[in-house]
């Protein structure tokens, strides 16, 4: 009795030992494991595995890289690479394409475009940018240049290579904004002393068929005739097609001005101060920059998932959490050659709605990052409050009237010389009538 009772003590203590054994066991077992799936997945990433040498080579992972390196925040890095590399399959054709939403439908973008004057975003991606009807041979978009209504294709072969082109985005309707212009800063007397060349072209698109908007057409076919600087061609002309019509503009550049030193892509309700642009940040004195694009940068910015903004970016079109370096499509410049890059570029990259991002994602895969101007007020995207000589050290200025716009440019050109001395006068005399008016109290 007693060697049993030994024995069951001698068993009870085996079987907590083997327990322990085995719970130790499970642990290093589960530790082990861990340590192989983090090394596959470091060895996964590398360039030099066989199957992976390509991702070397993508420009929109490799750009995202060099900005969380520049100390570009980007959180849940994981599932951001891993979108964008999904675009990138896409793109180059090593995947399908990603669903659309079930609302789109595929229409050649080249196709005749619906009577509306205005279209929802779903609507606008419809007719004029789904892929599968604009996707060819090789992931490339099929889609040519559309047809052009008016055209002015000798603009640049008049005389020497352009210093600037302004490609500026208008509405068919906004004929006062294009005269305010004229007279303003798209003047051609703004170069004329220098000697430099300088094109200014209006991007227009078409509006409908209605009796109200066939007057509106004749009427631009006379603006046409008499300032030969509009371009228009055959797509709907919608916030959502800005994107289309700025692509459009790079390609005439690239077609009929490719040897134009640089390019300004503005919009219709800007204050641009040309003179300030060419004379201090392009200095036609200097050599023309090659692969240079500048503007007002926007790092980190997410795609807004609120359907109601006019910003709204579904997953759909693009699922990513942050957008690549891109420049505020305000008002940015870029060098003359640099529109053909970008145009040729935008031929394998999915059409977005957001012009600037989508502009941005093109030079992300070009592996170009945009050059940050010398100082950061340069380019604004809002609108500055007005002075002489606040305006004389500035490039843009955002949402001005037709009428603002020329009272404003008038008063800065009387007074460009000496606005910050002006400017110190007002200030002393403001101090000296407010010193004086509370003297008298003492």
């Amino acid at each position: 009795m007693q060697w049993r009772r030994r024995q069951h003590c001698c068993l009870a203590k085996m079987t907590w030992s083997c327990k322990r054994s085995l719970f130790r066991t499970h642990v290093v077992g589960l530790l082990s494991l861990a340590s192989l799936s983090a090394t596959v997945l470091f060895l996964s990433q590398q360039d030099w595995l066989p199957g992976h040498a390509g991702l070397r080579d993508n420009p929109v992972a490799y750009t995202v890289q060099q900005q969380h390196a520049s100390g570009f925040t980007r959180p849940r890095s994981d599932a951001n690479l891993s979108a964008l590399r999904s675009i990138w399959r896409w793109e180059t054709g090593y995947a399908a394409p990603p669903k659309p939403p079930a609302n789109l439908s595929s229409h050649p973008a080249a196709e005749p475009l619906p009577l509306a004057a205005e279209l929802s975003l779903e609507d606008s991606l419809s007719t004029n940018s789904s892929l599968q009807g604009e996707m060819g041979v090789g992931g490339r978009l099929a889609a040519q240049p559309y047809r052009y209504i008016l055209n002015e294709p000798h603009k640049c072969r008049d005389g020497a290579a352009p210093f600037l082109v302004l490609l500026i985005a208008a509405e068919p309707g906004q004929a006062d904004a294009r005269n305010a212009i004229r007279q303003t800063w798209g003047n051609e007397s703004v170069t004329a002393a220098a000697g430099l060349g300088f094109v200014r072209l209006f991007l227009l698109g078409v509006m409908g068929s209605s009796q109200s908007e066939a007057h509106m057409q004749s009427a631009i076919e006379d603006e046409s005739r008499q300032f030969h600087d509009i371009i228009q061609q055959e797509y709907l002309d919608t916030y959502y097609n800005l994107t289309i019509k700025t692509l459009m503009g790079m390609n005439w550049v690239a077609t009929h001005c490719p040897h134009a030193s640089y390019v300004m892509k503005t919009d219709s309700d800007m204050f641009v101060n040309t003179e300030y642009l060419i004379q201090k940040l392009l200095k036609p004195d200097l050599p023309p920059r090659r692969i240079y694009f500048t503007g007002y940068l926007m790092r980190g910015y997410a795609p807004n998932r609120n359907k109601d903004s006019k910003w709204y970016m579904p997953s759909e079109l693009y699922s990513s959490e942050r957008y690549p370096i891109f420049c505020s499509g305000t008002g940015y410049v870029f060098s003359g050659d640099l529109a053909e890059k970008i145009y040729q570029a935008s031929l394998s990259i999915r059409r977005l709605h957001l012009e600037d991002v989508y502009v941005g994602i093109c030079l992300a895969k070009l592996r170009i990052d945009p050059t940050p101007p010398p100082n950061e007020f340069l380019f604004n995207h809002w609108r500055v409050s007005y002075s002489s000589c606040k305006y004389s050290h500035l490039i843009t200025s955002h949402q001005f009237h037709p009428n603002e716009l020329i009272k404003y440019w008038n008063h800065l050109q009387s007074n460009k010389h000496n606005a910050c001395v002006n400017m110190a006068k007002e200030k002393n005399a403001r101090y000296r009538h407010r010193r004086l008016h509370s003297d008298r109290f003492l």
